[in-house]
């Protein structure tokens, strides 16, 4: 069963279409990335697609499955299995919104969910009034700059 607003994912390879034009390929718009040190940032290959849901309230201030405090207002996510520290660039296709998160929970335990969302992250993408939605979960990648492999902000490394 379907949400009634599914809008559908759309194939990242495409077969012979009228659409296979190059020019058009290289005109579409890389993918915007949240501000504040990640525009580094690119998104990968898929890990997963499903439903993703946010938890803040009830939950702030508490110890997370990792050790750590959990905040609403930082950019993290429960997942099952992804370690802790990950960082995962979530899509939400309906709003067309991105955003990179932290794992630093387990969870979620609400059947049919792939990832648990803090309130900040769910607000990024636009789904924080809905409570859920549909979402793909990327791995986040480095950016190049010609050949060379430009460091995150947040690691201290030079490029």
């Amino acid at each position: 069963m379907r949400c009634p607003n599914y809008t559908g994912f759309k194939p990242r390879v495409r077969m012979g279409s009228a659409d296979d034009d190059p020019a058009r390929e290289s005109a579409r718009p890389a993918p915007s990335l949240p501000e504040g040190g990640t525009s580094l940032l690119r998104g990968g290959k898929d890990l997963q697609r499903g439903v993703a849901s946010w938890y803040g309230p009830g939950f702030h201030g508490r110890t997370t499955a990792n050790g750590e405090k959990f905040n609403m207002g930082e950019m993290t996510a429960a997942h099952k299995t992804l370690p802790f520290g990950t960082r995962v660039l979530v899509h939400n296709p309906r709003t067309g919104k991105e955003v990179v998160v932290r794992i630093n929970d387990r969870g979620p335990y609400a059947r049919g969910r792939v990832i648990d969302l803090s309130k900040a992250a769910a607000h990024a993408l636009g789904m924080k009034t809905r409570g859920h939605d549909a979402v793909v979960l990327r791995e986040v990648l480095p950016a190049r700059a010609g050949q060379n492999m430009i460091a995150s902000a947040e690691t201290g490394a030079n490029p």
